[in-house]
């Protein structure tokens, strides 16, 4: 199985993640659906940038999502599976299995 490009974090104490990507982030101002619970719990975000591998999601609150779920893009209605990858404030950096 071939293993996908992971997004490495450094972070220092109270400041912003330093990213090291593999494959560059576009951004992006559509919306989104944070997706968990077999699809019974849905949590709304902003879609902040985007690559092939991973995208920053923007929420109001970060408690409670877990570490993999379901990304529904809107408009469109695509889907991914997400991992997350990083959290700071009210921004999670995920990449997509």
């Amino acid at each position: 199985m071939e293993e996908k490009p992971r997004l490495t974090v450094s972070q220092h104490e109270n400041a912003t993640p330093i990213e090291h990507r593999i494959n560059p982030r576009r951004r992006s101002l559509r919306g989104g659906k944070i997706v968990f619970n077999l699809r019974s719990s849905v949590i709304t975000c902003s879609i902040v940038n985007l690559s092939e591998t991973g995208a920053c999601l923007e929420v109001q609150s970060a408690i409670g999502i877990p570490k993999v779920f379901e990304l529904k893009f809107e408009p469109g209605g695509e889907w991914r599976v997400c991992q997350i990858a990083w959290r700071h404030q009210r921004r999670i950096g995920v990449v997509f299995d």
